[in-house]
């Protein structure tokens, strides 16, 4: 029977609402179009339909969401998050329709990359219009229905106002927005006015005792332990927030909520999960410590949303602390845990410009020595990264690009996977032209040719030996694995039309 009391809606599209078969790494694969395959079965590969209860509410859902469906709820609001194919039910009474997304119409990277490279629309994109179009939106504003969007990718609506009026849009909010949330859902019910953008600055996020904890369980057990970055990169929108520590006690009774409900494992969340319990840019060996302590003694399997290159080399420099915290991981059985790292770029010169502090405690000049000593730290400990790259940055020069090129040859021997992402504009470069006016180069399309070989390479061997060990994935496995074939012999026609040599002889694919 369905509960008619929820009166504020919390949802977004499926590509978010999915957790990606338990494997955060599939989840880039939602920021593409189909390539080689029907979406249907690129979309079952990378999002999954969740499993949700005779309400529609889901066994899981993205964290940011399990927060305001928190905050909302403590408040003693009726509020529910609902699965996409659920959320018609209760448009009839709902007071409001509350959406949150990581990339609403596929603008961010490293969905921008995919726009570029395959003029296609990424099905992220697809997915997210998808939705809105299905949902009786036109009724359910005549009664009253406002709709709110925010999420880290709420600014993509300023270049959407054809849709905001399509749909209906009433208030954008840009930032964190436990503060802002409340005082329009009050404003609502008070039957005022709603602003139609909200930016939500630095001296307005919330404190840690302001953060509410979530209820119910979040996307393959992910756990906020820290906010913001002190490392200030140009090109990023999470160093303009100040940076808060969780406490231990708070991250533990998360865990218990997604214990409660089923799932075993976790990932540990923040810009860089080796700077928790620092004290600015100086680690903090105890705190990391007790946190994998914590994970361990009730995770099934651990994980990192992102770390710093920098700080893993620091880490294990400093203090042998990557191979301690793996002693702690490998200690219930794991062999492996996937982190997503920026390299960002191998030109000292544009690091200097846009990332001064990327690289501390190092120099700037020493970035490509960090990045490749921290990838070799990473391939001994059986921590596998997900990189990414940016090109088309403000002031790069065709020497720039070569000199990440040079740097990509030297990360062959690592376990990884690296993705290059066209530059768009975050942090305090905002106002700068983006990827859809980046002009691609011959030196980006070298970048982009040595990152496909390197992953399709890395790839074949990480599903091999670490991933889907379980014979329930093996249809998920064959199909990946016909996906990386499919890659690489696209890879070679593309390189054979463009005249270019293969890197075959430099990058050995593996795929037979």
């Amino acid at each position: 029977m369905l509960d008619s009391r929820f009166e504020i809606i919390l949802t977004t599209d499926r590509s978010m609402m999915t957790t990606h078969h338990g494997k955060e790494f599939l989840g880039f694969m939602a920021t593409g179009p189909s390539i080689g395959m029907p979406e249907w079965i690129w979309m079952w590969i990378a999002c999954p339909k969740m499993k949700t209860d005779p309400a529609g509410r889901p066994w899981q859902a993205p964290y940011a969401l399990r927060k305001l469906e928190a905050l909302l709820q403590d408040k003693g609001y009726n509020a529910a998050v609902i699965d996409p194919d659920h959320v018609n039910k209760y448009l009839a009474e709902a007071k409001i329709l509350m959406l949150s997304h990581h990339d609403y119409f596929a603008l961010c990277p490293p969905s921008s990359e995919w726009w570029v490279v395959t003029r296609k629309e990424p099905v992220n994109a697809k997915s997210f219009r998808n939705l809105m179009d299905k949902l009786n939106l036109a009724e359910a504003k005549r009664r009253g229905l406002k709709i709110i969007v925010g999420g880290p990718a709420a600014w993509q609506w300023l270049y959407k106002p054809e849709l905001i009026d399509r749909w209906g849009i009433d208030t954008i909010v840009d930032g964190e927005g436990e503060r802002v949330a409340l005082d329009l859902v009050e404003r609502v019910y008070a039957g005022e006015q709603l602003p139609r953008y909200v930016f939500v600055g630095p001296s307005d996020v919330p404190t840690i005792e302001e953060i509410p904890l979530i209820k119910r369980p979040s996307i393959n057990g992910l756990i906020e332990i820290m906010r913001g970055c002190p490392r200030g990169c140009k090109f990023c929108s999470v160093t303009l927030r100040p940076l808060r520590h969780i406490p231990l006690d708070r991250i533990e009774r998360e865990i218990f909520v997604n214990l409660e409900g089923g799932v075993k494992s976790g990932i540990l969340h923040s810009e860089d999960v080796l700077l928790y319990g620092a004290r600015g840019l100086k680690l903090n060996p105890d705190a990391l410590i007790k946190l994998h302590q914590l994970a361990r003694r009730y995770w099934r399997s651990i994980a990192w949303s992102h770390a710093s290159l920098a700080a893993v080399k620091n880490a294990e420099e400093e203090y042998r602390l990557i191979s301690r915290i793996m002693d702690i991981v490998r200690s219930g059985g794991q062999d492996y845990l996937g982190v997503e790292v920026g390299i960002e770029t191998g030109s000292v010169d544009l690091a200097k410009k846009i990332m001064p502090a990327k690289s501390a405690p190092y120099p700037p000049e020493r970035w490509p020595e960090v990045v490749e000593e921290a990838f070799a730290i990473m391939h001994e400990n059986n921590i596998v990264p997900a990189a990414t790259l940016i090109l088309g940055l403000p002031e790069e020069t065709p020497d720039d690009v070569m000199k990440t090129a040079e740097l990509l040859d030297r990360l062959k021997p690592y376990r990884s996977l690296i993705v290059p992402m066209f530059f768009v504009p975050m942090g305090v470069l905002k106002n700068r032209d983006w990827f859809t006016n980046v002009k691609v180069m011959d030196e980006h399309i070298e970048v982009m040719r040595r990152c496909l070989w390197h992953s399709v390479y890395w790839a074949e061997r990480i599903i091999n030996e670490l991933y889907f060990k379980n014979l329930r994935y093996l249809p998920l496995k064959w199909l990946i694995r016909l996906f990386l074939k499919y890659v690489a012999h696209k890879g070679k026609s593309v390189e054979k039309e463009l005249g270019l040599a293969s890197l075959e002889q430099k990058v050995p694919i593996i795929i037979q």
